[in-house]
């Protein structure tokens, strides 16, 4: 079901979070009635940005909103129970492809949505046919309360949530790519049901270390210390970023924009994003960040302080099912070597290629290297000889 967006909400979304004009005195900007108004937000004005963010892609695509089922209050799975009865939805966009493509699903990260690709659905398109999703609780999907409380009822309102999103779209043997928190949520998956996965590619993935780690160690050190405890009290206490953003009202807008400014293109070379791009973009992260809180909360289930997985993906390495890439950027926060420990118990085929001028976000720092990796990465659905296929020039194996 396609969600409808009024032109008065694609105005009102663009203008809540556009910068003053020049001409705009000090005086009227900051006057009293300006600063007390929070920027409204909610699933429409999400969408409303998704849809000006894709409006610089070439290719043309569908979105909708699939539903994945309702159930009473009170229900047993987790991602049903609240007060509320109304269906979930899983925020969906499928690019136009051409007929036999092998199918690509996208999963994005925490803190992020969909759209976070746009800078690859183009050429991503020309060789698969893409479907991205907001994970349930991020992005235009639907944001239930999140009542899990533990780890594995939050890897289960991922992992059962996309599984009922599979079933709605009669989707099975695809290629299954996830991204830094995407990429843990994408491996469990796997996992659980290797019978729909033909290949995995974890981009920057998380959940591989520990805390028993010995390059942990200094977590602990700075955990017993006053700022390490305030920090680690406040990550106990499910305090996140998109907190932040809520609370700044007017200001929210301003602090994303100077965040994507500063953050996506800093490691590249000639990649770095437009005016346009980041102004899109600034628009379209406010409002994911902004809206109501629910599948932001899983964090402190699954990661301790640090980002140190508390079921690691490592454990579970000997029962990898399904061939797996991992890419990664040159200067990406995410540790390469943690996938090359996983690689040793795999029992199954593996290649780790590293982007150059690439940061955690590499898709978007080196749009074109990154789609390098991935061409090579799934050689075998696109090349009629894929043995003969060398790492393109640039990349390198670890």
């Amino acid at each position: 079901m396609a969600e409808e967006i009024s032109k008065s909400e694609l105005r009102s979304s663009a203008a809540a979070t556009s910068t003053p004009s020049s001409s705009t005195t000090a005086k009227s900007r900051w006057s009293w009635p300006s600063v007390l108004r929070w920027i409204p937000t909610s699933t429409n004005h999400i969408i409303a940005a998704e849809k000006r963010l894709l409006s610089i892609i070439k290719t043309p695509y569908v979105q909708e909103q699939v539903n994945i089922g309702s159930s009473p209050p009170g229900s047993k799975i987790r991602w049903f129970r609240s007060s509320s009865d109304e269906p979930r939805f899983i925020n969906t966009v499928t690019f136009d492809s051409k007929e036999d493509s092998p199918t690509l699903i996208m999963v994005h990260g925490y803190g992020a949505s969909q759209g976070f690709f746009f800078r690859n659905f183009d050429a991503l398109a020309s060789r698969f046919r893409v479907i991205a999703i907001d994970q349930l609780g991020c992005g235009g999907s639907s944001r239930p309360d999140f009542t899990c409380k533990s780890t594995e009822e939050t890897e289960a309102w991922f992992i059962d949530s996309f599984e009922e999103w599979r079933k709605a779209k009669n989707l099975s043997n695809f290629i299954l790519l996830g991204h830094s928190l995407g990429g843990y949520v994408a491996a469990k998956y796997a996992l659980k049901h290797p019978e729909h996965v033909q290949h995995l590619i974890l981009v920057g993935p998380a959940g591989f270390s520990a805390q028993s780690d010995a390059k942990s160690e200094w977590i602990t050190k700075f955990r017993a210390t006053w700022k390490g405890a305030i920090l680690n009290h406040l990550w106990e206490s499910n305090f996140t970023p998109q907190k932040i953003i809520r609370g700044l009202g007017p200001w929210g807008p301003d602090l994303v924009r100077k965040y994507t400014n500063a953050r996506f293109g800093a490691y590249s070379s000639g990649s770095v994003l437009t005016t346009e791009e980041s102004s899109l973009l600034t628009d379209y992260v406010y409002h994911t960040l902004a809206a109501k809180a629910s599948g932001e909360l899983c964090l402190k289930y699954i990661f301790a302080f640090g980002a140190f997985a508390r079921m690691p993906l490592l454990h579970s390495a000997p029962e990898w099912k399904v061939p797996t890439t991992f890419i990664y950027g040159f200067e990406d926060w995410m540790n390469y070597q943690g996938a090359q420990e996983a690689r040793k118990h795999m029992k199954v085929p593996c290649e780790i290629i590293r982007v150059p001028q690439g940061g955690h976000f590499v898709f978007i720092d080196n749009p074109s290297g990154f789609h390098a990796a991935m061409f090579y990465a799934c050689r075998r659905f696109l090349s009629p000889d894929p043995d003969h296929e060398s790492l393109p020039e640039g990349l390198s194996s670890a």
